[in-house]
């Protein structure tokens, strides 16, 4: 990359061009896998999830073309409620090991690009791209747009901004398929007509602490004074104030990446004994601790939470002696919480479980992967 700083500008203390963010976020991705490689449902009503045709389901949408979404199909929409919408849609079983593979390869393209891309999910991640101007910014990103359309298929949405929150919410702005990209002198003025629900983290029960102080919109909360707004939310006051002033407080996700990763399973009947509980988890586990290792992440704490039939929550987890990695130690640590969770919450009565949950928790990248006693078995198989 050229040197910003012509011939004399540090004399004259011309600014350092400002370091920028691309974010990318995949349209309908499952849908999309599904789609490219069956050009015939391009333009129709397509789900992805346990087809509702092959039996009563307790799944739920994973995703769903925007032509299905006008019917008002959304992604965790129970499936039978999705059926009623769209009773025309077809409807894909979702191939998880192909969704993992093509992100895989989402990644190795947007690394062309940049050393700093991170992860946050399967179909949306970061690009760190440095200091740069705000057109050479955009150029990446469509740049990086047209790349994923012509190897891989796949539509993208994108966001760009100095900062990371301000890229991710201009994303969501720029679905589908769009590029928008967010000046700083223009953050403020971007967000303003913007509702609370725009700001990640903010979920329906902040959204309602916030309305209980009439603030809807983030050009609102703005004019909120830090210590009123303290007494509602608490300390996510100042960086929510920040946020709507123009001035975001970046936690460092470029470098950090995600704080955590989740799976959940839902089960065809409600599972009434640990018999049934256990194999789940020990599946979820171990394909959760795979796709972390295969991105280089280990983790420092598991916790697992399961849904009941009454649809309350319970959950159970804590932090390992140690930052682990891989799946061995994240089946582990499921089971021990989950059986715990499991013998603590019957002991008051007989209750069975809708869904099931395994979190991994204080995620950070490796520098180098962690020598385990499966190498070593692997080693002496080699020497014999």
């Amino acid at each position: 990359m050229r040197n910003f700083l012509e011939d004399g500008d540090e004399a004259r203390g011309a600014p350092s061009p400002e370091s920028w963010v691309v974010y990318i976020d995949l349209d309908a991705y499952y849908v999309s896998c599904e789609v490219r490689d069956r050009p015939e449902l391009v333009g129709k009503e397509v789900i992805v999830g346990p087809p509702p045709s092959e039996g009563p389901t307790r799944g739920v949408v994973l995703s769903a073309s925007y032509e299905a979404r006008r019917h008002g199909v959304k992604s965790a929409m129970p499936a039978q409620a999705a059926a009623r919408l769209a009773p025309e849609a077809i409807w894909i079983p979702p191939d998880f090991a192909k969704y993992e593979r093509v992100a895989e390869e989402v990644r190795d393209i947007l690394r062309r690009f940049s050393s700093e891309v991170v992860p946050f999910s399967i179909d949306e991640a970061a690009v760190g791209l440095g200091p740069v101007s705000s057109g050479e910014a955009r150029e990446v990103a469509e740049k990086i747009q047209r790349s994923l359309r012509k190897e891989l298929d796949l539509p993208a949405s994108l966001g760009v901004a100095t900062s990371r929150i301000v890229a991710k919410i201009a994303t969501d702005r720029a679905k589908p398929g769009g590029i928008i990209v967010v000046e700083t002198a223009e953050v403020a003025a971007f967000l303003e007509p913007l509702p609370v629900r725009a700001i990640p983290g903010v979920g329906p029960k902040t959204e309602s602490l916030l309305d209980s102080l009439d603030v809807k919109t983030i050009g609102e909360l703005a004019l909120c004074r830090p210590r009123d707004l303290e007494r509602v939310v608490g300390s996510f006051a100042r960086e929510l104030i920040a946020l709507a002033r123009g001035t975001p407080v970046e936690r460092h996700d470029i470098e950090s990446g995600p704080h955590a990763r989740s799976t959940d399973h839902t089960f065809a009947r409600d599972a009434n004994t640990w018999d049934e509980i256990a194999p789940a988890l020990t599946d979820m586990a171990d394909e959760l601790g795979r796709s972390l290792d295969r991105q280089q992440y280990r983790y420092g704490a598991v916790s697992v939470a399961f849904r009941w039939g009454d649809f309350t929550r319970s959950q159970h987890g804590g932090v390992l002696p140690g930052a682990a990695e891989g799946a061995p130690p994240l089946r582990e640590a499921a089971l021990r919480f989950g059986r715990e969770l499991w013998e603590r919450s019957v002991n008051s009565g007989p209750r069975a479980v809708r869904t099931v949950s395994v979190r991994a928790e204080r995620l950070e990248i490796r520098s180098r992967r962690q020598t385990t006693l499966a190498d070593f078995d692997a080693g002496a198989s080699r020497v014999k």
